[in-house]
């Protein structure tokens, strides 16, 4: 039976129909959201995240218009999930859908080619995106007849309209009774429409028997003709495909799966290297799609579904045709090897590297629902148990408490506990030092001041801050961390909205932000956005070099994080309109596998490292473990349950980061591990949000409310010790600067500031600065002296010319802390931004300049900008127009020439826009004139991509 007939007659009544023109009909349209407009022509699509699909199957078709068309777009919502439609020549864009089934249109006269796409950030790049042609002539559908091969001068039953398997051979369940007459199909849910030819197609099982797995084979034939079409639909798994294979030999020589929907599409083969040689077709499902995880649905699409295999003499050509490149196949189900386990059995189940044990350290009843901890100078844990989240309480009505655990005899136990403070609300993030407790909270960020001698509060909680959003629950400000420079540094997520400031400061004293890395300093009170950008981050540290690194979800996975710098965003804009482009990931790796995005990817990816979802980050720079472990970063992969371990390697100003084999398996799907910490033993600890569910919801009863873990990670290396360094001298705490274990320099740095300044200290300090030939003992005293206020502008300006590029670009950041500099050390920048060869400090010197005045950067940009060799450089081009960008409102001539001075790929194009934006008589006279210079000037490529800015921003 030849397919031409019906899929001409489904495309003309379900997907390109006239238009509706009774008053029954634009009644039913106005209850759907469709305009009643009179149309010549009309589209529907559904759209999801892998694009729009036709009515029948075809992904991002091209919509096929005559010049003058009406023509209208009904786009219904595929998935709960927010999608639009917009045509981007037009500027035409439809309302926002979020619920399922909710349906929005466009309407538009056609005039020339156009391009549709889903405005929401990421959406387009994800692949939904398709293009209107405007095409001369009747619209025709229509292609070549084809043929069913022949065997014994008989036609084979390739399109099953004996209504048996004759030509055919089953093996397994799957086709026991896989011939279906029904569409809707009994075996498929109701609402998928298949679009069969004939009388009779085939699956192996739908969404009812999905379960089902087996093999069916055809007789072997002659190829007779060069091509060949086939349809298909069902799952885009590696185990559901469609195989021609040759005869004799064995050889695969077509495969494709189906593409998650249920119509049916035809598959267009060149047979032409097989003509006059046999083939057969092998239709296999080896997909049961039982998830072996607790909370992750079986996945129905675990079939795959045949009909009307044909030869044809050319090419045919059909409007829904099914391509490979067009499908985004799914890995098969990680394999999960418990669920549910009590805290000695998970720690049993872990599999650690061979020299590792893990040890059950707490567990429910004692610690419930950790969310975050943090170490003090005695080694001791002090864990918040999250009890108020998702949903913050009523002020005053908060459950979170503070609990305080010791190991007393180092077997691994924390055998000692106390609770410090409870009543607490939606409490996030959690860091202590410098006279008491700090604790993210949102709304505030608090200080809790305490008598560590006796573990009491010595008051309330005091509000610091306040503005921080609750939008979402699961992206408030965390991961709290004392840094180098003596701030508190802290993440946070861009779903949430904050405007930050002290309590009751006005808007003009605020701080905007969502995703980034924050800081706030604990003596002088002030606040600020260290860097901005990436999606939830979950997880912050810094390496033996002070270089702050942060893990993310949804989005490549790493940043190394640069004062000043704007990454990669999930979702949203920057907050300077100005920006146009952001730093990528420094990471030349991704955790999960597949392109249908990360969340395909999740429980599909132990190859990878395990999916999306990252929670902690530790730089490990204890002493005891091997040293192949020191500075790399380690976050724990939720949706793998496991460790990752991931290579940071200095490349250029920054870092390249690859990714080493995973650390340790946790090989349960309920374990949550939220953070991990070394301490003064090189051993790590780890709390375990222990959960059946790894997905934030608002709803708190998705949530298990009674669970929660600390493990600990010792290698045969570790020496239990116990601590008390609050106890130690000044002296003292000096020399733990020289320790091989990065917990002592911490804690001893964090205690020194506290204290104060100190002569002696800072005598002793400036000897290790000036006379210790290792960078990073340098960079402690550094460090050291500048939390205890021991140097002069004179002395880091001094420092500028350090043998050690990582010494030079600290002097940097130092001297340009306090947001102005002097103009001596403004000449030694504009002298190193000319002469040094690091594109380390001329990093640091591009984040400085982006913490004066405008005014005062153009000499320093000026240098930076013709340095050639910043040109290919991962941060330096973007971080160098960050800088440069506010300069174009103090003078915009000065500043176009400095763009065209520059080496920068993107400097001058931006430069324009930037001018263009002021949008002023003379900024539009220098535009045309700098146009008219350019004009004049060689055909280059660079000439010509900016004569295309400069005449878009004129309107020419």
């Amino acid at each position: 039976m030849n397919r031409l007939p019906s899929i001409i007659t489904f495309l003309a009544v379900v997907w390109l129909f006239p238009a509706p023109d009774c008053a029954a009909q634009n009644a039913k349209a106005a209850k759907t959201g469709q305009t009643t407009d009179k149309v010549d022509r009309e589209y529907a699509l559904e759209a999801t995240m892998l694009g729009y699909f036709a009515p029948n199957g075809a992904r991002n078709p091209t919509l096929k218009v005559n010049k003058g068309d009406r023509v209208r777009i009904t786009v219904t919502n595929g998935e709960t999930m927010t999608h639009d439609i917009v045509l981007e020549k037009l500027g035409i864009k439809s309302k926002t859908l979020q619920e399922k089934g909710s349906k929005t249109t466009i309407s538009f006269t056609a005039d020339k080619n156009d391009t549709y796409f889903c405005s929401v950030p990421g959406h387009r790049a994800a692949g939904m995106v398709g293009s209107v042609e405007v095409v001369d002539g009747v619209i025709s559908n229509a292609t070549v007849a084809g043929q069913l091969p022949m065997k014994n001068g008989q036609p084979l039953n390739l399109n099953f309209e004996t209504g048996n398997l004759t030509d055919w051979t089953a093996t397994g369940d799957a086709f026991a009774k896989p011939l279906v007459t029904q569409d809707p199909s009994p075996v498929h849910e109701k609402d998928m429409t298949i679009g069969f030819e004939g009388k009779h197609f085939l699956s192996s099982g739908g969404t009812a028997n999905y379960t089902l797995t087996g093999t069916l084979t055809s007789a072997p034939f002659p190829v007779t003709q060069p091509f060949a079409a086939f349809n298909v639909s069902g799952g885009a798994l590696q185990d559901t495909r469609v195989e021609l294979v040759q005869a004799g030999t064995n050889t695969v020589i077509y495969t494709i799966t189906g593409q998650g929907r249920a119509t049916l599409q035809p598959a267009v083969v060149d047979l032409q290297p097989y003509l006059n040689q046999e083939i057969f077709i092998r239709i296999i499902d080896n997909e049961t799609g039982i998830s072996q995880i607790p909370y992750i649905p079986n996945d129905k699409w675990a079939h795959i579904n045949f009909d009307d295999f044909r030869f044809y003499p050319t090419r045919p050509n059909f409007p829904n045709e099914l391509k490979r490149e067009d499908i985004i196949i799914l890995p098969p189900l990680d394999p999960v090897l418990n669920a549910g386990l009590s805290g000695v059995e998970a720690a049993k189940a872990m599999t650690p590297p061979k020299g590792f044990k893990v040890t059950l350290a707490a567990a429910e009843p004692d610690v419930v629902r950790p969310i975050c901890f943090t170490t003090d100078a005695r080694g001791r844990l002090w864990v918040v148990e999250g009890h108020t989240y998702p949903v913050p309480a009523p002020e005053g009505q908060g459950r979170d408490r503070i609990l305080i655990l010791e190991d007393t005899n180092g077997d691994g136990t924390l055998d000692k506990r106390k609770v410090f403070m409870e009543g607490l609300n939606l409490v996030s993030g959690i860091e202590v030092g410098m006279g008491g407790v700090w604790l993210g909270a949102a709304p505030y960020l608090l200080f809790v001041p305490a008598d560590f001698k006796n573990d009491k509060p010595l008051g309330p909680p005091q509000k610091l801050l306040d503005g921080w959003g609750t939008d979402d629950t699961h992206e408030t400000l965390n991961s709290l961390r004392w840094g180098p420079d003596g701030w508190l540094y802290g993440t946070h997520g861009v779903f949430t909205h904050s405007n930050v400031g002290k309590p009751g400061a006005p808007d003009s004293e605020r701080t905007k932000l969502n995703a980034g890395v924050w800081r706030y300093h604990p003596t002088t009170k002030q606040f600020e956005l260290f860097a901005e950008g990436t999606s939830n981050p979950w997880g912050l540290d810094f390496n033996d070099y002070g270089h702050a690194f942060i893990t993310a979800c949804v989005i490549p996975h790493m940043y190394h994080m640069i004062q000043g710098g704007r990454y990669q965003r999930q979702a949203g804009n920057h907050f300077n309109p100005y920006t146009y482009d952001d730093i990528k990931t420094h990471a030349d790796h991704r955790h999960w596998v597949g392109e249908r995005g990360p969340h395909a990817g999740n429980f599909r990816s132990a190859s990878a490292g395990g999916g999306h979802a990252h929670a902690g980050a530790m730089i490990y720079l204890g002493n005891s473990w091997p040293q192949e472990y020191r500075n790399d970063i380690f976050m724990n992969n939720i949706n793998g349950a496991r460790l990752n371990q991931d290579h940071p390697v200095r490349e250029g100003s920054g870092y390249t980061v690859t990714h080493k084999p995973d650390f340790l398996a946790m090989n349960d799907s309920w374990s949550q591990w939220l953070n991990m910490k070394y301490d003064a033993s090189g051993s790590v600890w780890a709390i375990d949000w222990y959960d059946k569910n790894q997905c934030h919801s608002p709803n708190p009863d998705v949530h298990n409310k009674t669970m929660g873990r600390i493990f600990k990670i010792t290698h045969d290396n570790d020496k239990w010790v116990q601590v008390d360094l609050s106890r130690a001298s000044d002296m003292d705490l000096v020399n733990y600067q020289l320790h091989p274990n990065e917990w002592y320099v911490r804690q001893a740095r964090t205690l020194l500031q506290e204290r104060g300044p100190n002569k002696k200290v800072h005598k002793a300090l400036k000897d290790i600065l000036a006379k210790n030939p290792d960078a990073t003992r340098k960079l402690r005293a550094l460090w050291a002296l500048h939390v205890t206020q021991g140097l002069t502008e004179k002395e880091l300006a001094a420092l500028l010319s350090d043998e050690s590029e990582y010494v030079r670009s600290w002097a940097i950041q130092l001297l340009a802390e306090d947001r102005t500099v002097s103009p001596e050390t403004l000449k030694r920048f504009t002298e190193l931004a000319s002469t040094d060869r690091s594109a380390l400090v001329r990093l640091y010197l591009t984040s400085a300049m982006q913490r004066i005045d405008p005014a005062q950067r153009w000499d320093v940009l000026d240098a930076l900008v013709q340095k050639v060799e910043n040109k290919d450089d991962h941060n330096l081009p973007l971080m160098l127009w960050y800088a440069a960008e506010p300069l174009a409102a103090i003078d915009m001539k000065r500043a176009l020439a400095l763009a065209q001075k520059s080496k920068m790929p993107k400097h001058l194009p931006y430069t324009i826009q930037r001018v263009a934006a002021i949008g002023t008589d003379d900024a539009k006279k220098l535009l045309k004139e700098l146009n008219e210079r350019v004009g004049k000037l060689n055909h280059s490529h660079e000439n010509h991509e900016i004569q295309m800015v400069l005449a878009k921003v004129l309107g020419e």
